[in-house]
């Protein structure tokens, strides 16, 4: 019998892409996998049952889906979905292992193994699978096209007969890759951008996109974390930080929020008086609005009003354009798959740094120290 690949429909509220586009699924039956979709599984994301099934694919029920050996998918999955897993399958999605410790219990304890695909590694052999980054990227593009749509004032430089508008200024803070997407994204509507990172090594990247890099006085000695993420700061050196940004803040028409450290709360960088200080008119994008968010005034999920600039906290901004974010998703998720795909069976070695990475539960246990660490915490 082949591997068999489900699909099931995501469920999640707002979520519109897919786990997989055809384009993947091809890939998946040439290596020897039978793909089942759950019927309408891409609607959302403008991929009709047909184009699956072009692809090779099998439509099938939301049980067929659930019932394949490896499930893939764009969000875990919800309490009413559990008793559908089972020991000898694979699940294998967006799992929120750090912020949902007691959910990876309840996976576990369906006897599944559970990959988390936001744990996988950032190293050269893991790039190919790299779902964070893919969907960092898209963020970062929509957070600007967001700000760009509700500033009441063009990006651009215009010089027009009715004289001279001058182009908006936009603070990037946070130059991984959600950030240089929206530093690039910015530049090519024509405004003019700085950024901010604690890290000095983005300061060049930034640079080459052409923003301008701000310089703090501000010891960020030890900022620079493991997998290309920044560290957290000492209380002292927050709280100095928010202060010497809040000018910066001021000044700007745009500022778009991108800090954030795994497995804990977003850090703060924008303060309620820098955002009061900025025009009317002006907008706050907060990319770190699921974790808390970087802006003193975020509310994850909604758009608040602070004396005329808008703050939006949105939580998932890739969902917003499901057709590139679903076929980049898919590209990771299925590649990840193809890795381990042994004699017609999904068979990753245990001891594979990836898989070792990315695994979150397995034989009926969670595995990951972290997550463990979460739900058994250390006695003080």
């Amino acid at each position: 019998m082949p591997l068999t690949i489900g699909v099931p429909t995501e469920t999640a509220p707002g979520e519109r892409r897919a786990a997989l586009v055809p384009d993947a699924v091809a890939r998946l039956v040439k290596a020897g996998a039978e793909v089942v979709v759950q019927s309408g599984a891409g609607q959302q994301a403008y991929v009709p049952d047909a184009a699956y099934e072009a692809a090779g694919a099998r439509i099938g029920a939301r049980g067929d889906a659930w019932g394949a050996e490896v499930v893939a998918r764009v969000q875990g999955p919800a309490a009413e979905d559990l008793p559908l897993l089972g020991a000898g399958r694979t699940l294998i999605g967006f799992l929120r292992p750090l912020d949902d410790p007691r959910g990876m219990a309840a996976l576990a304890a369906t006897g599944a193994t559970a990959l988390a695909m936001e744990l996988v590694p950032r190293t050269t052999r893991a790039q190919k699978m790299d779902a964070l980054s893919a969907m960092a990227t898209v963020a970062g593009y929509r957070a600007v096209l967001l700000a760009a749509e509700a500033l009441p004032k063009f990006f651009p430089l215009l010089t027009t007969a009715a004289g001279t508008v001058r182009p908006a200024k936009v603070l990037v803070l946070g130059a991984g890759v959600a950030g240089l997407q929206a530093i690039a994204t910015a530049r090519r509507l024509g405004a003019v951008v700085s950024a901010y990172d604690v890290r000095a090594a983005a300061a060049e990247e930034a640079r080459s996109l052409g923003a301008t890099f701000v310089q703090l006085e501000l010891d960020t000695v030890g900022a620079e974390g493991g997998g290309g993420y920044a560290a957290a700061l000492d209380e002292q050196r927050q709280r100095r930080q928010v202060e010497l940004l809040a000018e910066h803040v001021a000044a700007s028409d745009v500022v778009i929020t991108t800090a954030l450290i795994p497995g804990r709360p977003a850090p703060l960088l924008v303060s309620e008086e820098g955002v009061r200080r900025m025009a009317p008119g002006s907008v706050v994008v907060d990319l770190a609005a699921p974790n808390g968010g970087n802006c003193a005034l975020t509310r994850p999920g909604e758009v608040f009003d602070a004396g005329g600039v808008r703050v939006f906290g949105p939580l998932n901004l890739p969902a917003e354009m499901p057709l590139n974010a679903s076929q980049m998703y898919a590209r990771t998720l299925s590649a990840m798959i193809l890795e381990w795909i042994r004699d017609g069976a999904f068979a990753p070695p245990p001891d594979d740094d990836i898989f070792r990475a990315a695994c979150v539960a397995r034989g009926g246990e969670v595995v990951n120290d972290r997550v463990r660490a979460m739900l058994h915490p250390a006695p003080a």
